[in-house]
């Protein structure tokens, strides 16, 4: 790959999205350029090939996003905070519940390894419930024994 297409990639929309996605969330792939890379490749191709097929503009990048983000909408992370903001929000203050979730994150893995995050639809499913629930009172358990 020379200079030029090394910088295309490094400045593709669909490589920086997925970066940015993934380091928000804390995904595990977040420093994994070779992950990145092959996956807004993939991105691409669906994009150029749909365009092909006579997809709409929409429709191409529509197909695009769920080729990159496949297996990439729940991230652990992003479900405790989620559950954290929702449900402790008077008992958290805002500006402490990043590092909570920062510190609750490797407490609760064992939750999480039994659930299927992958599933692109795992936030409509009753697992997701079930999920939200036992995080719910792992945080519960927590702040009655540390406190906040």
């Amino acid at each position: 790959m020379n200079k030029n297409e090394k910088k295309r990639k490094e400045l593709s929309y669909y490589h920086l999205y997925l970066q940015k996605h993934l380091q928000e969330n804390r995904f595990e792939q977040a420093d994994d350029a070779s992950f990145i890379e092959t996956r807004a490749d993939l991105a691409a191709t669906a994009y150029e090939q749909a365009r092909r097929e006579g997809y709409p503009i929409e429709g191409a990048q529509e197909l695009a996003m769920q080729t990159l983000l496949k297996g990439l909408h729940h991230s652990r992370y992003a479900i405790l905070r989620e559950v954290i903001t929702n449900e402790f929000a008077y008992e958290i203050p805002e500006m402490r519940q990043e590092a909570l979730t920062t510190k609750l994150l490797p407490l609760v893995d064992s939750v999480f390894s039994i659930y299927d995050l992958s599933d692109d639809h795992f936030a409509q499913s009753l697992d997701y419930d079930l999920l939200y629930s036992e995080l719910t009172g792992a945080v519960v358990l927590y702040l009655a024994e540390y406190g906040v």
